[in-house]
């Protein structure tokens, strides 16, 4: 399904389109990323091919500037190793890199975001009589949400996703408001956006809650208020992002083009 621009059809790109170019986008001028598997690493290694020629992508297994030709299938893929700069041990790449505030940005993707950035990545609740559903777990992402100098998420906004209170809290963004993060010990700005289908979401400077600042093409203020499962705030200016361009649009298919054509 492609979006819709001001009631106008075929644009020319789907939402996921949309949020992975803009998510990309956000990574002009970073220099080193600790990326997550899925939408993150889709969309930082989109941002190598376009905005940001010279980033330098880190996965938790061990490997430091990879240039992998296709999507990796995970942390462990072996496209990561055999692309990149160097590969360390697992202890090394969180002690030495991550823990010692050397990684400019972390990307991440979550199962649940709550009001203030904090992320559930474990457990949801199934409703009563019914056992927890089990989720990937929390893998890097809580040592990745402390330490890196600023993060950024990038998911789907639905209410299923975007929830008043998490199931579970896997990893932590802003905990319940400011100055939360400096009583806890955590180096890194915590997260400073998130990038959905449907617009970007920051943080309030005052209040560290997620806020509305800016829409996708052809998105109402209504129709994410609705996709989300708190009060969101909205900025008094909000900004409308830019469509994707060609080349973006290109480099995107070609990236997810490449992963089909190596399983076949």
């Amino acid at each position: 399904m492609t979006a819709t621009v001001s009631g106008n059809p075929e644009p020319g790109f789907t939402p996921d389109e949309l949020m992975t170019v803009n998510a990309a986008r956000a990574l002009a001028g970073a220099t080193t990323c600790f990326v997550g598997i899925g939408l993150p690493s889709t969309a930082a290694n989109l941002a190598r091919r376009t905005h940001n020629t010279d980033l330098i992508l880190i996965y938790e297994s061990g490997t430091i500037g990879s240039k992998p030709t296709r999507l990796p299938l995970s942390i462990g893929d072996g496209e990561l190793a055999d692309t990149a700069d160097a590969v360390v041990s697992v202890p090394e790449i969180f002690n030495y890199w991550l823990q010692a505030g050397r990684i400019d940005v972390g990307f991440l993707g979550a199962a649940q975001v709550d009001a203030h950035g904090n992320i559930n990545t474990t457990l949801v609740d199934r409703g009563p009589g019914r056992p927890s559903g089990r989720l990937p777990g929390a893998g890097g992402a809580p040592e990745i949400a402390a330490n890196c100098g600023r993060v950024l998420m990038v998911l789907r906004h639905t209410t299923r996703n975007f929830v008043p209170r998490l199931d579970f809290v896997t990893t932590v963004g802003h905990g319940s408001g400011p100055g939360d993060r400096a009583r806890l010990g955590l180096r890194g700005a915590g997260p400073t956006a998130v990038i959905t289908d449907l617009g970007i979401l920051t943080p309030d400077p005052a209040t560290a809650e997620l806020t509305l600042t800016h829409l996708h093409p052809g998105v109402t203020v209504e129709r994410v208020r609705a996709a989300t499962g708190w009060d969101l705030e909205v900025a008094r200016t909000l900004t409308t992002t830019e469509p994707p361009t060609t080349a973006e649009l290109d480099a995107l298919r070609a990236l997810r083009a490449a992963g089909k054509d190596d399983q076949r």
